[in-house]
């Protein structure tokens, strides 16, 4: 199993350029692992935004968190992919996901396939980059043979069987569709039944894979009592019981919250944490103590 920590930060507000590079300049500064793009619609665009950030960064990994794959064609999403691989010298981590908002897809004129079908592009996409990839002419070549290492982020079944097969990153959301339709973040038995079956799944792959989780929320011991309408600013479904329960939402001294993402280690196999733009300042402190 994957032991050491690495941490993310999911960049969700666009802005100027001078403003942008000044945020992920920040986040590297801050000691973060990664700087993240999210593929929604009113964001930043992930390829340009990510490639500005690589030409103005030294070390940190640029991440897709994630694409919503049926938007693109995996051949001409592989150029792109092994373009910005090549420009940022490497640090390119491939971010995947089966989308699932389906006014984006209305908004865009595409159809919205199925789940299965969804989660059957989001396979085919990376077997096709990777066959590309494997051609020892084409071009623009990536850095590795293989391609970037690939993220596939989701928590249904189907698309987390697959994730098994063919992921170096299984990203679980934190957050879940429930019968209502209403999206909750997912309470600490969800992350554990969902981490146990990814387990179980990865047999011996477990020790290659790594397991991620996003945390919604950043908060000190002064603002526990608000910390509800913190998380529900970009979430608002978020319910306060929930809240209360879930690993995805972190409460308390920078100490107590390092001790509780060595708790998610033992507890869920989880090393990868990725938290959103709001919190970058608040995560920071953790982030040195479990470095």
């Amino acid at each position: 199993m994957v032991t050491g920590f690495r941490f993310g930060i999911n960049m969700a507000f666009p802005g100027s350029r001078s403003e942008w590079v000044d945020k992920v300049r920040r986040a590297e500064a801050l000691g973060y692992d990664v700087v993240a793009v999210a593929d929604h619609l009113g964001l930043s665009a992930p390829f340009p935004s990510l490639s500005l950030a690589a030409e103005v960064t030294e070390r940190i990994t640029l991440g897709t968190l994630v694409l919503n794959t049926p938007f693109y064609n995996p051949t001409l999403l592989a150029r792109d992919v092994a373009a910005l691989d090549r420009f940022s010298g490497g640090r390119l981590e491939l971010g995947l996901g089966a989308g699932y908002t389906k006014e984006e897809f209305d908004a865009t004129g595409i159809p919205m396939p199925g789940p299965g079908a969804r989660v059957a592009q989001v396979e085919q996409t990376v077997l096709t980059m990777r066959k590309l990839y494997a051609d020892a002419n084409y071009q623009p070549a990536p850095t590795r043979p293989e391609g970037p290492r690939v993220l596939i982020g989701g928590s249904g079944n189907r698309l987390l069987r697959m994730a098994t097969q063919h992921a170096d990153v299984i990203a679980l959301p934190g957050a879940v569709g429930l019968e209502n339709g209403v999206v909750d973040v997912m309470t600490a038995d969800e992350v554990g039944e969902r981490s146990d079956y990814l387990r179980r799944l990865l047999g011996e792959r477990s020790d290659q894979v790594e397991l991620s989780l996003h945390i919604y929320a950043v908060a000190g011991p002064a603002e526990r009592d608000s910390v509800g309408d913190m998380a529900r600013q970009l979430m608002p479904g978020f319910t306060d019981e929930r809240i209360r329960q879930s690993p995805c939402i972190l409460v308390g001294t920078p100490q107590q919250m390092a001790d509780s993402l060595r708790e998610y280690r033992y507890r869920y196999g989880i090393t990868y944490f990725t938290t959103i733009e709001p919190f970058m300042d608040a995560f920071a402190p953790v982030i040195e103590i479990l470095k």
